[in-house]
């Protein structure tokens, strides 16, 4: 077996990451749950209610012989928008909130880095806000959560939200995609 690593961000909902990670090459898994509160074992309801501190996450175990943390930091700041706090589109409050939930002080360095090079290409209108936080316990989503585009193609918000997310990474990233 491979030495694998695991990132855990926070970038909207995420239904949106997972789908996206689950088609990138070198992702072992994408996980939906929750991190960043003080409650142990939150619900969606709860989380969904703003009240418990914790985001919407996907936890990802990658191979980084095949990619580099720095490269699945790179397709998630393509397919979310770093630069609105504690918001994406319509999804708005501190559960939705743009989180890089960092596992060693190397995933830190990395993220610190990527986000000043960015940064200094002026590569977006606005700052990014994008937080960087030690990774702390990870609860996983309900199963109904799990491959959520997958088990619900037609929802309206798979049909108007994930998958115009999930089109834009295929579209900008044909050599990461399984």
């Amino acid at each position: 077996m491979p030495d694998l690593e695991i990132t855990t961000l926070g970038g909207g909902c995420f239904w949106c990451l997972e789908a996206v990670y689950r088609e990138t090459k070198g992702v072992i898994s994408a996980v939906s749950g929750y991190m960043g509160g003080p409650g142990a074992n939150p619900s969606y309801r709860e989380v969904c209610s703003g009240s418990t501190g914790h985001v919407e996450v996907v936890q990802v175990t990658f191979d980084p012989a095949i990619i580099t943390f720095r490269e699945i930091l790179e397709i998630f700041f393509v397919i979310h928008d770093p630069t609105t706090l504690n918001r994406q589109g319509n999804d708005s409050g501190t559960q939705y909130r743009s989180v890089i939930f960092t596992h060693s002080p190397e995933q830190q360095a990395i993220a610190q880095s990527l986000i000043a090079e960015i940064t200094a290409l002026a590569a977006f209108p606005d700052p990014i806000v994008t937080a960087l936080e030690p990774a702390v316990t990870f609860w996983p989503g309900e199963d109904y959560h799990q491959d959520y585009l997958n088990k619900n193609p037609y929802q309206p918000y798979c049909l108007y939200v994930v998958v115009p997310k999930l089109e834009k990474f295929r579209k900008t990233f044909t050599t990461r995609r399984k």
